[in-house]
């Protein structure tokens, strides 16, 4: 007979002199807080005492008189409540208790075998179904302890498969997560030297890049009947967009095989590019990177003592571009045979991206690049560049210019002018590394495509002022030797 119990409540009894504990394993139930439960001694009858023990499951037991077994663990039948009140409740004479935590507080069903047809009544301790009693449920207690390992077994193995799972679907996507325990996948795929370097860039931009990303998304469904395109822009996190964005402009991927990777649709792929391009070049343009002079001469490299005035190393890039039509041969570059973008770049002594200039066509003048960045108005008397020897602007600048010395008319340099030409070219060479950084954008470092002409000024722009944020220091304390 079983019968169902209520949720049992809890009160401290401020009157108990005596309080007593639950002796039943797995059972916190004290007499300190209880307005339900009640606290029974083990029964004189050494048979009956004998079944208590064996069902509590307390090997080497020793039963005293302060020993007790709460309520909770016997049939609704085996308890006799008190006629009045404030009276106490008691048990059915060879009550025994058979709720327990392991059995979930149900009556166990009645077990043919050794068991049937024995009146327990008329046993002794010498008697041999006394042991037969106890070996049945020694055994089933084994059974039960077996069945809750084997209950554990199975769940660590259903864990273990969920996590396979979770791994076998995260490596068939080609999201940011599948790459995040591997920094030189991160490198390979987005130009930053570590994940955790890529993360601290994006909790920068994280705030502002969800607007941004809703209102692309909000766009692209209103100008488009394409449905795929729209479910498929929504499949990926801003993060994930982020990173294809990266991926796009390390690896120059055609927009197709972005597509395919990311499992969205190819409009998707082109929004998403064009909507970061234009957000990353507004939110690193808008932050402050030229350092003035004071902080320049703070983090002064030892390598540069002879020329500790250099407030800035200027370098003119060039990329090449497809061949344009004849309306657009003004792009020829007159320094190589090439159709070219040029773009003006300042580094600091240190490493640091300090001046970005928009691209311009390859058939610009030092001297018009030099006007048209805006160089000038970060220049002081006081300051000296320090720029490539085929970079003539020496008269276009108030301040002073390091330049390396040209042979000219001459037959030879002298020992001083050697000494410095070779000088310049060793410190020159960190910012030809700076824009080797920059290269290594495959969209860069390949031609440029006509289709790409109308975001390439905002690509370049993102890349160089990524360097900042992507890797160490370009310049170290090297020797000034070879």
């Amino acid at each position: 007979m079983t019968c169902k119990r209520s949720k049992v409540t809890f009160q401290r009894r401020e009157n108990s002199s005596v309080r007593f504990h639950c002796c039943v394993p797995q059972c916190t139930a004290s007499s300190k807080f209880n307005s339900v439960l009640s606290f029974h001694a083990f029964p004189k009858d050494k048979d009956v005492q004998k079944k208590w023990v064996v069902n509590i499951r307390r090997d080497n037991f020793k039963v005293t008189q302060k020993k007790r077994v709460c309520s909770r663990h016997f049939r609704c039948s085996d308890l006799i409540e008190p006629l009045n009140l404030g009276g106490r409740r008691r048990l059915e004479k060879e009550a025994i208790p058979v709720l327990f935590h392991w059995n979930n507080f149900t009556v166990p069903a009645e077990q043919p075998g050794v068991l049937k047809g024995i009146k327990t009544d008329q046993l002794h301790d010498d008697d041999p179904s006394m042991d037969a009693i106890a070996d049945h449920y020694h055994h089933d207690y084994i059974h039960t302890s077996a069945a809750r390992d084997h209950t554990e077994d199975l769940l660590v193995e259903i864990a273990s498969l969920q996590k396979q799972i979770e791994e076998i679907s995260l490596s068939s996507r080609f999201c940011l997560e599948r790459f995040a325990a591997s920094d030189d996948d991160i490198r390979f795929y987005t130009r930053f030297a570590t994940h955790a370097h890529l993360m601290a860039f994006w909790r920068l931009v994280e705030p502002a890049a969800g607007k941004v990303v809703t209102m692309s998304r909000a766009q692209a469904a209103a100008n488009t009947d394409d449905l795929f395109d729209t479910a498929g822009a929504m499949s990926l996190q801003p993060i994930d967009e982020f990173f294809l964005f990266m991926t796009y402009l390390s690896l120059g991927l055609m927009q197709r095989d972005l597509a395919h990777r990311f499992r969205i649709h190819q409009s998707a792929v082109s929004r998403i590019i064009n909507t970061w391009a234009k957000f990353l070049d507004m939110v690193l343009r808008a932050v402050e990177i030229w350092l003035d002079k004071k902080t320049v001469k703070a983090h002064m490299p030892e390598v540069f003592q002879h020329y500790s005035d250099t407030q800035v190393i200027l370098y003119c890039a060039e990329l090449r571009c497809q061949i344009p039509n004849p309306y657009q041969s003004d792009a020829f570059s007159t320094y190589k045979p090439q159709w070219t973008f040029k773009g003006l770049i300042g580094m600091a002594p240190h490493g640091a991206v300090t001046f970005v200039s928009s691209l311009y066509k390859g058939t610009i003048s030092d001297r018009e690049i030099l006007k048209h960045s805006g160089i000038e108005a970060f220049v002081k008397p006081k300051m000296a560049i320090m720029v490539d020897e085929g970079f003539l602007v020496e008269n276009c600048v108030s301040c002073k210019v390091h330049i390396p010395s040209v042979l000219s008319k001459r037959a030879q340099l002298s020992g001083s002018e050697i000494w410095k030409m070779q000088s310049l070219a060793r410190l020159r060479r960190h910012v030809e590394h700076l824009i080797g950084r920059v290269k290594e954008n495959k969209i860069f470092s390949t031609v440029i495509p006509l289709s790409l002409t109308g975001s390439v000024n905002q690509l370049y722009s993102v890349a160089c002022h990524l360097v900042n944020y992507q890797n160490g220091s370009l310049v170290k304390n090297w020797p000034d030797t070879d």
